[in-house]
C-alpha cells in the first residue's frame, strides 16, 4: 500500500524495515540506522527528485533511550513535495554516517547536531566547534544536561504569582537539578525534592484569633463631631478639665483661654493695632508676643 505521493511502497523504495506515514502535508519515512541512512538520502534525491536540502537536526527521546535524527528534503515543483527522513541512534555513544556525500549543505547542520546532541558523524570533513566556546563541556540540547543557572536562581515555577511559596511542592522541569543533590547548596537547600519539611502557610494564615487560618477582623474606631476621634479625646483628658481657670492648653469645650482680652468696644479700641482682636480676627494673642499692649 502506497502512502502519500510515493510511487510504490516505502519498503520497496527504501529497503526493508522502513515505515512511512503522512501528516500535515509532510511525508515521513523512518529508516533503520547505520548504512541505510545515507542510502535512503541518496534514494530520496535520485529517485524521488528531492534535490533541495532544508535542514538536519535531532530530538532527544529520554523515555526510549535514543536520539532521533531527522532530515527534511523537498522536491521543488507545483506543489512542492516534502519528505522527512528519520532514524534513531542509541543515547550512549551515538554515531551515524555523514550525509555530506549526498547533500553538501548538511555539513553545517551536522556540526550543530554534533555540538548540541553529541552525535558523531563519521566521514564528516570537520566536526569542530560551531556555536559554543572551546572550553564548554556537555551538550546543551540533551534532556539530561544540567541547567546550572536554575540552581543559582529558582526557576519561575517554584513560586506562585504572588511571590509566596506554593502549598504543594512543584515538580522540577527536565534538566533542572535538585539543589539538595547538585550545586553549591547541596544538602543544605530548602524547597527541593529532598526537602520533607511542610510548605510555609500563606501570609496571615494561622494568625491569632482567626478561625481556620483567617485573619481576625479588627473593629473600626467610631467617631462623632461632638466627641472627636480617640486621639483627640485622650489629649483633652490629659490637658485638664474645663472648670480650671487655666486648662494647660487643653481642647475642652469650657477651657479658659490664657491672656484672653475682655470683650467689648472699649477693649477692642484700647488694644494696639496688630493684636488679634484689633483686626477683627477673634484670635487670642500668643503668650510672650512682643506685639501685645505692653510694648
Amino acid at each position: 500500500m502506497t502512502v502519500g505521493w510515493l510511487p510504490r511502497e516505502a519498503a520497496e523504495i527504501f529497503g526493508e524495515g522502513t515505515e512511512a506515514h503522512e501528516a500535515y502535508d509532510v511525508l515521513t519515512v523512518d529508516v533503520p540506522p547505520g548504512d541505510a541512512w545515507p542510502a535512503a538520502l541518496e534514494t530520496a534525491r535520485s529517485e524521488l527528485g528531492c534535490d533541495f536540502f532544508d535542514w538536519l537536526s535531532a530530538v532527544d527521546e529520554p523515555g526510549e533511550g535514543l536520539l532521533r535524527v531527522c532530515a527534511h528534503v523537498v522536491a521543488l515543483g507545483t506543489p512542492p513535495r516534502r519528505l522527512l527522513l528519520r532514524t534513531a541512534v542509541p543515547h550512549e555513544a551515538p554515531s551515524l554516517p555523514t550525509a555530506t556525500g549526498v547533500y553538501a549543505g548538511a555539513a553545517w547542520h551536522e556540526r550543530e547536531t554534533h555540538e548540541m546532541f553529541g552525535i558523531d558523524f563519521p566521514g564528516h570533513p570537520g566536526l569542530g566547534k560551531l556555536l559554543l566556546p572551546e572550553s564548554f563541556e556537555g551538550h546543551p540540547l540533551r534532556k539530561d544536561f544540567v541547567l546550572a543557572a536554575r540552581v543559582a536562581k529558582q526557576w519561575p515555577g517554584a513560586k506562585e504569582p504572588g511571590g509566596e511559596t506554593p502549598r504543594r511542592r512543584q515538580p522540577l522541569p527536565p534538566g533542572v537539578p535538585d539543589p539538595n543533590e547538585w550545586g553549591p547548596l547541596r544538602g543544605r537547600a530548602s524547597g527541593g525534592a529532598g526537602d520533607d519539611r511542610p510548605a510555609r502557610p500563606r501570609r496571615g494564615a494561622g494568625a491569632s484569633g482567626g478561625a481556620g487560618g483567617e485573619r481576625p477582623v479588627r473593629p473600626r474606631r467610631s467617631r462623632s463631631v461632638s466627641e472627636g476621634s480617640a486621639s483627640q479625646r485622650a489629649a483633652g483628658a490629659s490637658g485638664g478639665s474645663a472648670d480650671s481657670p487655666q486648662g494647660g492648653g487643653g481642647s475642652g469645650a469650657g477651657a479658659a483661654v490664657p491672656n484672653a482680652a475682655p470683650d467689648g468696644p472699649s477693649a477692642r479700641a484700647a488694644s494696639p493695632k496688630g493684636n488679634g482682636e484689633a483686626d477683627g480676627s477673634g484670635k487670642p494673642p500668643r503668650q510672650g508676643d512682643s506685639r501685645q499692649g505692653g510694648r
